[in-house]
């Protein structure tokens, strides 16, 4: 079991007023799973990746990593499993400006404490880069690329750690159809190498191209379903299962 939730809860205080964000929350992701997390505005999906990319705490609750209570982890350890456990893909990419491909992807290794040596750096990196079809953009500037290409660098240094899992918050937000469509053929073919995506998004259409929907409403989950007729991005009728 990757991922174990039970009755997770998030408050927050704003000078004594209480916003329940969520409310008790409970379900289990296997590794290898592909879970689209869908909800209207404020219905707690942002606030749930955040927990589950350790970026915030809950106020009540369990929340189980690979087995381990992270409500017994320092801010040391949620540093750690956050550069070496998670890799995360953003709606507005995040990228680096006026900084090459090369530069972008390679951010999380500079952050890993083992300071692996160059060589082995670009490695990874170009790696990373080949997994997207993008090696050939290496040694351009982000700003050189079209939001496609951006999102895919984005991917790419999500993957430069071989995290456990991908965090996907609305990846294909602001993409037209032809490069969404292309985010989520990498996504997929991600997950039938092996890796575990979460993906965060309002669309029916994307969330039907994942395995199984959470669907949310008011800090709650609603809906918890395996994907009938699932949509592949490549135009093939059968992926692995």
């Amino acid at each position: 079991m990757l991922i174990s939730v039970r009755k997770l809860c998030k408050e927050y205080d704003n000078e004594g007023v209480i916003t329940k964000a969520l409310c008790g929350v409970s379900f289990d992701i296997e590794k290898g799973e592909f879970v689209a997390i869908m909800g209207p505005s404020g219905s707690g999906k942002s606030t749930l990746m955040q927990l589950l990319g350790f970026l915030d705490r809950p106020t009540d609750g369990k929340y189980f990593f690979e087995g381990n209570d992270t409500a017994k982890f320092s801010d040391d350890d949620l540093a750690f499993f956050r550069n070496q456990k998670i890799g995360f893909v953003f709606q507005s990419f995040n990228l680096l400006p006026r900084t090459t491909v090369f530069e972008n992807v390679e951010l999380p290794l500079l952050y890993d404490e083992r300071k692996e040596s160059p060589s082995l750096i670009s490695e990874k990196v170009h790696a990373a880069l080949r997994a997207v079809d993008l090696e050939h953009r290496i040694n351009n500037f982000s700003n050189q690329l079209s939001g496609g290409e951006q999102q895919r660098v984005a991917i790419a240094r999500a993957l430069v750690n071989d995290p456990a899992l991908i965090l996907a918050d609305e990846p294909t937000g602001n993409l037209d159809s032809k490069n969404g469509l292309q985010i989520m053929r990498i996504l997929q073919n991600l997950n039938r190498d092996g890796h575990t995506i979460i993906m965060v998004t309002h669309e029916t259409y994307t969330s039907e191209h994942a395995k199984r929907i959470i669907k949310m409403l008011d800090g709650n989950v609603v809906e918890d379903v395996k994907v009938a007729k699932r949509r592949f991005a490549d135009g093939e009728k059968e992926l692995l299962k």
